[in-house]
């Protein structure tokens, strides 16, 4: 083998192991996000589930600890600079689940926190469709786990959506329909209910 031949045979392994490198590094990430995640899931939860039960009053309580946890979560990822729209689905996620879990209305939980998210995004200058987004695969991911209507529930978190984006401008209310047009895609009854036509 001649030296030009080595050098071609390193310099393609080199390539192999750094991409070899890359891909182990991205996959590693990828399952620390999945961790990540998880624990907000259950962070929120176990917060929500708690706090509810603490006060006893249900109804009216849920409304109101549902903006504040809406309100901790955009703040926590003010102060670390990043993190909003990966975060949101899974606090949405948790909050629905919480509300489950001491028998609350899921449906107005979900509503309300996609408003919330949609809102709190626009305050920080977030990208509101894409929380709009988020909020309610995690309003929706969540109702399927604790064995909610997700058909309710997805009505219920599309126009809290679309309502919350109507008080920021039109702008942010097509920028909103446009991507939750995704959201229940494949769920003809869910979109047709959501978006009726005129």
């Amino acid at each position: 083998m001649n030296a030009k031949t080595v050098r071609d045979i390193e310099y393609h392994e080199g390539i192999g192991k750094a991409g070899t490198a890359v891909k182990e590094g991205i996959i590693s990430s990828l399952k620390g996000i999945n961790e990540i995640e998880a624990e907000i899931v259950s962070l929120v939860r176990n917060t929500v589930s708690n706090t509810l039960q603490a006060t006893g009053a249900v109804a009216g309580e849920s409304l109101s600890v549902t903006k504040d946890v809406v309100k901790g979560a955009i703040t926590a990822t003010e102060e670390v600079g990043t993190g909003l729209i990966l975060s949101t689905k899974s606090v949405a996620k948790g909050i629905v689940m919480g509300v489950s879990d001491i028998g609350g209305d899921v449906v107005t939980a979900a509503s309300q926190t996609v408003k919330g998210a949609v809102k709190g995004a626009a305050e920080v200058g977030g990208n509101v469709a894409l929380v709009a987004r988020r909020a309610v695969d995690g309003v929706i991911e969540a109702t399927k786990e604790v064995g909610g209507n997700v058909t309710e529930v997805t009505k219920a978190a599309v126009s809290g959506a679309i309502e919350a984006a109507g008080s920021i401008g039109n702008t942010a209310v097509t920028a909103v329909k446009g991507v939750l047009l995704g959201a229940v895609e494949g769920i003809k009854d869910v979109g047709n209910a959501a978006f009726p036509k005129a």
